[in-house]
């Protein structure tokens, strides 16, 4: 089974809870498809086998050997990336689009365009299995294509270990790194939380899924800090024909095994909470009517 693990809104604990499901069998397949924001490799410090560059766009740079501070790069720049510092002109890293118009305008052919490459996608070995995960480098973008290449090495080390529970903890949202981690899924599984905004982030995320025609399940966090919004939200899913997988109380165990580099399951394998993670992922895992 490929699971796919998203949130509308980050703060779900959707890293938790698939931190959980990953260490419920052995040779599990991992993905931290959140590359924004990956820290799943954190908790696992899998080995690191193979380091892939991710190029994602272009930067402009200057060589101040040429460069005659004209600023005209700077009033064609529409980016706001570009100013005079200390009568000097100068190109932000991490605001450049990379659209390469400064460099097609410069008198003295002073700036050119550089790849950015220091985002990376690594995979490795952890506890319970492989795990695979991209980390994209502050101010890059295309998100979603790093996405796609996690995608496509998970798919490659499932094929070559025969690796068939494949868990992926997908990024926060409904927009292109989420598309690209849900994409071809057997399940996903939302994660939300009893508050106004969880109910509107999960009503934007299931019309997402939906779409896919994917089969949607919903998983209430923290459900006993608000019963009647927990309550609404399954009325809502109801309405919807949306099962829900479980539902977990507020517990600071959990906060208690991120600390301490584990999933809940293996820092408390016998509290309730773990109990219901077993139960939810039974109810995933059995045979669809």
């Amino acid at each position: 089974m490929e699971l796919a693990i998203i949130s509308g809104k980050g703060g779900t604990g959707k890293s938790s809870i698939s931190a959980a499901f990953a260490t419920l069998e052995k040779n599990v397949l991992l993905a931290d498809c959140d590359v924004d924001a990956a820290n799943l490799h954190i908790i696992f410090n899998p080995t690191h086998e193979e380091e892939e560059v991710y190029i994602a766009g272009q930067t402009a740079i200057i060589d101040y050997t040429i460069c005659t501070n004209c600023g005209i790069c700077k009033d064609y720049c529409r980016f706001d990336a570009i100013h005079f510092v200390n009568n000097r002109i100068e190109i932000s890293e991490t605001t450049c689009d990379g659209c390469q118009l400064c460099s097609r305008v410069c008198p003295c052919e002073a700036i050119t365009m550089v790849d950015n490459d220091k985002s990376r996608m690594y995979s490795g070995t952890f506890r319970n299995g492989k795990m695979v995960y991209g980390r994209l480098a502050p101010g890059e973008e295309n998100s979603g294509k790093l996405v796609n290449m996690v995608r496509a090495k998970v798919k490659a080390i499932a094929k070559s270990n025969g690796l068939n529970n494949i868990i992926i903890d997908g990024p926060p949202g409904i927009g292109c790194a989420a598309i690209s981690s849900i994409t071809g899924v057997n399940n996903v599984l939302v994660v939300t939380e009893p508050t106004l905004s969880g109910l509107h982030d999960l009503e934007r995320t299931l019309e997402l899924v939906t779409k896919f025609n994917l089969k949607a399940w919903v998983l209430i966090n923290k459900f006993d800090l608000n019963p009647d919004m927990s309550l609404q939200i399954e009325k809502r899913c109801a309405n919807l024909g949306i099962d829900i997988a479980g539902k977990l109380p507020f517990e600071p165990v959990f906060v208690d095994a991120m600390v301490n580099c584990k999933s809940v399951l293996e820092w408390a394998p016998e509290s309730a909470i773990s109990k219901e993670l077993k139960l939810i992922w039974s109810r995933i895992n059995a045979p669809q009517a």
